[in-house]
């Protein structure tokens, strides 16, 4: 079934309820219905056929949901773009995906065009796309589709080669959304506060579409802006959220000193990578927070690990897989048989379900799949006698340091205690003797820091001893990031190989 059909219902059902709010604008659910219909039709008189893409190059704003909804209804794929993409990537995404029309704000026009060439879709301004819903009349029909077919292909960030366009079916979109509602108990009567990018499965699938599912209230924020986030959350009182690791760390270094309480958040999610657990504490402690720690990727539309209301939170634990919407394993990287719950050891996680992808766009990643079907998520994790899983590390990340295994984001936990730090991230880089070493790059949270302090402690630590204890140490004033805001690993070791 066409997801559009499920959103214009939900709407039909909450017409005067608030819908979308980007600062004082407010769009109700009528409204967001009537401007999807009305791009629908925009849509067919462009010549655009079910199937064929269309992309959005935005920041967070109402045109990007508005657009979305009447790309569905017209049968067409959406393809939310990184709209921190450079040249290169930006290019490649637009034209591998072949979008028929591709909206951007009146800022990035020129730029996009020169990127794109003569090779490139038409482009539509959202000044534009404004004009040409007022001149046309809502259309009520859906176009049908299974499924099984296309809605959106999501482009990954790239850090490592071009990017590639992970496809996500109807199905997908829907049961991942009926995942969320399930385990978060979301109802109509839910407010998010929605700061993670559309572009990004934890801003559309995660944390908007459940609520427009369900007649629920999306406030949006177009850039991550720690000052203004602690405004609305103070002020307009949502009950659901969620914060990439970065703006965790941001919150709870803003608060740590001057404590806030935004006791609204019935569900506070954080992740896209691994957080440290002085960052959690530093949260709660500023806000009285009890973040939910969540587990997913792209390929699987965003979640599929995470705790539900009053679950309580086990150190290091992401929680329990959404068992209505995926099957997981724990595979032996040795080829040894699955791991059970309370095995020792680690295992890859695999995946399989409806809110996994059928595979990317135009291209064939044979490696990504095994025989029976089941997504290799290359993420490497541990289980509890109880189903608990932990997350351990990636495997592309693990150090062999003089023939032993060390596992960066469990340094980084340990490290992270430092009390003059305000992020770390741990990699390998070369060593004559151990062919690897631990290389720990830090960001202090005050003046003064130098290597030598930072090493004397980490001497000092018992966690940190032996291999896990960091060989070289660099100081920077920021970490590179991907445009979903994940630490870029690839990058780091360009600049510290």
């Amino acid at each position: 079934m066409n997801i559009a059909t499920l959103l214009r219902r939900s709407a039909a059902a909450h017409r005067s309820e608030v819908a979308l709010r980007l600062d004082d604008v407010e769009i109700d659910y009528a409204g967001y219905a009537d401007r999807g219909a009305r791009f629908a039709t925009y849509l067919r008189d462009c010549g655009v056929a079910p199937g064929e893409r269309v992309g959005f190059f935005l920041p967070n704003c109402l045109e990007y949901l508005v657009g979305l909804l009447g790309t569905w209804q017209a049968g067409a794929v959406g393809v939310p773009l990184n709209h921190m993409f450079p040249d290169a990537p930006l290019r490649h995404a637009v034209l591998d995906s072949g979008v028929r029309v591709l909206v951007v704000l009146p800022t990035d026009r020129d730029r996009v065009a020169a990127v794109l060439g003569d090779e490139g879709p038409d482009l539509l301004t959202t000044a534009e796309l404004a004009d040409a819903l007022a001149a046309r009349e809502p259309t009520a029909q859906v176009v049908p589709r299974l499924d099984r077919e296309d809605a959106c292909i999501m482009y990954t960030s790239g850090s490592t080669g071009v990017p590639k366009g992970v496809r996500q079916t109807h199905r997908n979109l829907v049961a991942e959304a009926e995942g969320a509602i399930g385990r978060y108990e979301l109802t109509g009567a839910d407010h998010v506060l929605n700061c993670m990018p559309l572009f990004h499965v934890g801003g559309l699938q995660l944390a908007s579409l459940p609520l427009l599912l369900l007649g629920g209230q999306i406030t949006f924020m177009p850039r991550w802006d720690v000052t203004r986030w602690l405004e609305l959350a103070q002020r307009l009182r949502p009950t659901f959220g969620g914060l990439i690791s970065t703006m965790m760390i941001d919150v709870g270094n803003r608060t740590v000193q001057a404590p806030v309480v935004l006791d609204s958040f019935r569900i506070c999610m954080f992740g896209g990578s691994r957080t440290p657990t002085a960052a959690i504490d530093r949260l709660e402690a500023g806000t009285g927070i009890k973040g939910v720690e969540i587990y997913g990727q792209t390929e699987q539309n965003g979640l599929v690990v995470t705790y539900g209301p009053g679950q309580e939170r086990r150190p290091d634990s992401m929680g329990t897989p959404l068992e209505q919407i995926v099957r997981t394993r724990l595979v032996p990287v040795d080829g040894g048989p699955d791991l059970r719950p309370g095995d020792d050891g680690v295992g890859e996680l695999w995946v399989q379900g409806d809110a996994v992808t059928p595979g990317y766009w135009n291209i064939d990643v044979p490696e990504k799949w095994s025989d029976g079907g089941w997504f290799r998520t290359g993420d490497l994790m541990s289980q509890d006698a109880d189903g608990y899983l932990h997350y351990v590390d990636r495997i592309d990340d693990m150090i062999v340091s003089g023939g032993e295994n060390v596992f960066p984001q469990m340094v980084e936990e340990h490290l992270a205690n430092h009390p003059d730090l305000a992020e770390v991230a741990v990699i390998g880089t070369a060593h004559e003797r151990w062919v690897e070493q631990v290389t720990a790059v830090v960001v202090p949270n005050k003046d003064g820091v130098t290597v030598e302090q930072i090493a004397t402690w980490c001497a000092a630590n018992p966690d940190l001893r032996g291999m896990h204890n960091p060989k070289r140490i660099e100081i920077v004033d920021a970490l590179p990031r991907t445009g979903s805001g994940k630490l870029n690993r690839p990058e780091l070791r360009t600049l510290f190989p």
